[in-house]
């Protein structure tokens, strides 16, 4: 039996701005019935808790959906059981989550409490040392990202004019009158996730996301930033006949759309270019939006252009090279914690969290 491709997101992302959070629309409060909380240091094992409980929730058959840290990818951040009304986070900085209806929904996991204190004050310099210079790497990661997008911004401000941006929503309502029919039900919803991500590893996008929950893609071809417009109102056109979406920002400017898709059509609009190419299967249709920039704003200024873009690839890279660095110091640091650590401990935390959700305590 062919395995399904794992639900993984994003909630975080390494922004312009620095880290720019979504984690308040990890779930749907109003419609959620467990909430766990994990608080607690480096290399405590709130990661291996949640691969553990998600273990356990597969083996039932329910499905669960995956967030990634957007630093390091192989590491989880949160796991949602949608089945269950569920979620367990990684409450802590710099995705701090607060309870709302403490007692009732969220619960706390102190998984401070497996550190072996006694120990860990004996490596107190070694820790100190380890981090040293983590948090400038950030910084200098967040500085090559702003001027990147800088320069993109101005790209985008040459070659969309308004005549363009007709144009856009013109097409999508076309595909809208295609593609979504009006459901008769009340509005749809639209909750936030990034596919992508500027992480230590590279730029990154989740295609295997897509193909896990839609199975016809519409590839969006575009090196200049035009797709946002068209998804903007495809967002809006599927909402207004009842259909929920999940709409994905861009890490480099979270305020416009990278993708959309439609779970309940099967539908989704993947934005893809020669840097971050997709990687699924055959698209169902493929939009060359490139081709509906200002032609002649792009003969005029295709040296800039090209430039620019290099540019642009070149301070994003230099950022990768920062995170890369900080997540060495951070390794580093688990290094140090985790013979302190009573895993044990966690394992057991693991199993008592999985028997609540599916036994519903």
């Amino acid at each position: 039996m062919t395995e399904q491709p794992q639900v993984r997101f994003f909630l975080g992302a390494n922004s312009p701005a620095g880290f720019y959070s979504l984690y308040d629309q990890l779930i749907d409060r109003s419609r959620a019935e467990d909430y766990f909380l994990l608080k607690g240091g480096p290399g405590c094992g709130k990661s291996t808790l949640m691969r553990r409980v998600a273990a356990r929730v597969e083996e039932s058959g329910r499905a669960v959906e995956y967030i990634l840290c957007s630093g390091d990818p192989d590491s989880l951040d949160a796991i949602v059981v949608p089945e269950l009304g569920a979620a367990i986070v990684d409450a802590t900085a710099p995705h701090v989550v607060e309870p709302k209806e403490p007692g009732v929904l969220e619960r706390y996991v102190n998984l401070g409490a497996c550190y072996d204190t006694a120990a860990l004050k004996s490596i107190r310099g070694e820790l100190r040392e380890a981090m040293e210079g983590y948090g400038a790497c950030y910084h200098r990661a967040y500085r090559c990202l702003r001027a990147a997008e800088e320069i993109r911004a101005d790209l985008r401000s040459v070659l969309i004019t308004p005549e363009v941006e007709a144009r856009l929503r013109r097409r999508a309502e076309g595909i809208l009158s295609r593609e979504c029919k009006k459901t008769g039900g009340e509005p749809g919803r639209a909750v936030q996730r990034f596919l992508n991500a500027v992480s230590c590893r590279g730029e990154l996008c989740l295609f295997d996301t897509v193909g896990a929950l839609c199975s016809r893609v519409y590839e969006l071809w575009d090196h200049y930033g035009l797709a946002h417009t068209l998804l903007t109102t495809l967002a809006a056109g599927a909402m207004a006949a009842g259909y929920d979406v999940i709409v994905c920002p861009d890490p480099l400017a979270p305020e416009r759309i990278l993708h959309l898709l439609v779970p309940a059509l099967s539908l989704a609009f993947v934005t893809s270019s020669s840097e971050l190419p997709y990687e699924g299967k055959r698209p169902y249709r493929r939009l060359r939006l490139d081709a509906m920039a200002d032609q002649d704003a792009l003969r005029t200024g295709r040296a800039r252009v090209r430039f620019a873009r290099r540019v642009v690839r070149a301070l994003v890279e230099e950022a990768v090279e920062d995170l890369a660095q900080a997540k060495g110091m951070h390794d580093a640091l688990e290094r140090l914690y985790n013979p302190h650590v009573d895993f044990e401990a966690v394992h057991t935390q693991a199993g008592r969290i999985a028997g609540m959700l599916l036994e519903g305590r």
